[in-house]
């Protein structure tokens, strides 16, 4: 009997040294798994880590680009107010022209109106002047003798 028993625990000892190596193998097996999964995750890391200096590199362009966009804005804002003050200041100075112009020609106006009042008053004289040539007029006795005095008169008078 021990016999038998020892050849049943070669026989156990057997299939557990098979079972044993199966599960080695397997082991193994899934070690080359985890190894290549690790270069695969290595890789993916090395891209991730070249796109994320891509990505940096971007943001920084993009930093660069939004202040320069910041900066020309400040620069039109202040062009505007710049235009603005500039517009309200034709405006004003339009105003201004526009009532000296409203002043002007009310003062032609008036001088017109003047001009003609002053043309009435004109043609109620009539003038005198030198006698015709041949004729001579008696000398004034006045401050300058021998001097021709030319006058207006009223019409209707002399």
């Amino acid at each position: 009997m021990v016999a038998n028993e020892v050849k049943e625990l070669a026989k156990e000892t057997a299939r557990a040294t098979e079972d044993i190596s199966r599960k080695i193998l397997v082991i193994q097996q899934d070690a080359g798994g985890a190894v290549e999964a690790i270069r695969a995750i290595t890789r993916v890391v090395g891209q991730i880590s070249a796109a994320q200096g891509t990505i940096a590199s971007a943001v920084e362009e993009q930093t660069a680009t939004t202040s320069e966009i910041n900066r020309n804005l400040t620069e039109a804002v202040s062009s505007v107010s710049e235009i603005s003050q500039n517009v309200a200041g034709v405006a004003t100075a339009v105003n201004e022209t526009t009532r000296g112009a409203t002043d002007t020609q009310q003062a032609a106006m008036e001088l017109a109106r003047m001009a003609a009042a002053l043309q009435d008053l004109v043609h109620q004289f009539r003038y005198e002047g030198p006698a015709p040539s041949g004729h001579r007029r008696p000398q004034g006795r006045g401050r300058h003798p021998g001097v021709h005095r030319r006058a207006l008169v009223p019409n209707g008078v002399g």
